[in-house]
């Protein structure tokens, strides 16, 4: 007799375009993934009653409510997840870890390392994840593996860029990505966070940088582009670059590895396929391959379509969702958690903090700052 599941309700804080990601990864991720848990979509807040109700209808929340506080005060919630602006992470996922509930919280973590360091803090006994959804992505975890098994040898060169092109349209229904006080950053925290957050699972941490933020757009809040170099604790050397304002570009978050042994690369805008080279082939026939990340024996072939038949920027948040549960389940250390989370949010404030002196800059706890 198969064992009956626990069931989970959650409660998820915004309706916007990450809430649509995450309502869809709830709903799926027991359809392809066998999944210890029943999830109940059981209650959506947002501060626009109309529109949080008709996002309620649409994807299947039970209820629709206005007021985040008193949803997290509710006995009947096992789970908080976060989608709302950036300045509301804080508060709403240390609330929800004081109340005992699991918090999920979408990037960047916060709006600095101080704040993201009191959030880690806050979540130390209850089970939590930060949405970076591209470690789920089959052809990254691919990556991962094969740097793991030392196939591009000692690294020497880490590439990361992430262009978009929509920064210069004004219009946006997200404007509030383009107000420091709602967001804190612009592409350094939006885009720039995914970059690093691949950097750290893929080639170790960063232990000085240099970097420059620029902003196109004069009454702007926040940076339109960041650019940085950095070095690495593995004696490698890496560049970054993130902008909104790459015309012809939609979402290309890119990276490349180098190394004594080959090298990896990967595009999002290609997502189901990394190249791969390696030394070790008969120099006649060395070169990148292009590897179709569907097949036999790649990352979660088993749990989505059969080999060759691709998969989409949704299943990397279903993913995501499915490994968090088995975690839960066997009561391990699920990544990446509000720690990992804090240490992207390191890593940005050591940006903000190099643009604004000109200088070189080696990212520092709370407490080497001075701040505590």
């Amino acid at each position: 007799m198969a064992k009956q599941k626990r069931e989970l309700n959650v409660a998820m804080v915004g309706c916007g375009f990450m809430g649509r990601a995450h309502s869809n990864a709830f709903r799926q991720v027991g359809c392809f993934f066998n999944v210890p848990y029943v999830l109940r979509l059981k209650v959506v807040c947002a501060r626009d009653r109309s529109a949080v109700q008709e996002f309620a209808a649409q994807w299947g929340w039970q209820e629709a409510q206005t007021d985040w506080q008193s949803v997290i005060a509710r006995k009947d919630i096992d789970v908080v997840d976060i989608c709302a602006p950036n300045h509301l992470h804080a508060p709403i996922a240390v609330a929800a870890a004081d109340a005992g509930k699991m918090v999920l919280c979408e990037k960047p973590l916060a709006m600095n390392f101080v704040e993201a360091e009191r959030m880690a803090e806050a979540a130390r006994n209850v089970p939590n994840l930060v949405w970076y959804n591209y470690r789920r992505v089959p052809a990254v975890a691919l990556a991962k593996r094969l740097v793991e098994q030392g196939k591009i040898g000692q690294p020497y060169h880490y590439r990361a860029t992430y262009p978009q092109s929509w920064g210069a349209d004004p219009q946006r229904a997200d404007a509030w990505r383009f107000r420091k006080p709602q967001a804190g950053s612009g592409a350094m925290g939006d885009l720039l966070s995914h970059s690093l957050d691949l950097a750290l699972l893929l080639n170790g941490p960063i232990v000085e940088l240099a970097s420059i933020l620029q902003t196109f757009v004069p009454e702007r809040e926040v940076d339109d582009a960041v650019l940085l170099l950095a070095r690495f604790a593995n004696g490698s050397i890496g560049t970054f670059e993130a902008t909104r304002f790459a015309t012809g570009c939609r979402n290309r978050n890119y990276f490349e590895i180098h190394g004594s042994q080959g090298a990896v690369r990967f595009n999002l805008e290609e997502l189901n396929r990394l190249d791969v080279f390696d030394c070790n082939d008969a120099t006649e026939i060395q070169g990148a391959h292009n590897v179709l990340v569907t097949g036999p024996a790649h990352p979660y072939v088993d749990h989505f379509w059969p080999p060759g038949h691709i998969v989409g920027y949704e299943h990397t948040f279903v993913a995501t969702l499915a490994d968090f549960l088995e975690s839960l389940a066997a009561d391990t250390s699920f990544h990446p958690n509000f720690d990992d989370g804090a240490e992207v949010q390191k890593l940005l404030d050591a940006v903000e903090n190099s643009a604004n002196s000109r200088s070189w800059t080696s990212p520092v706890t709370v407490a080497e700052a001075g701040r505590i």
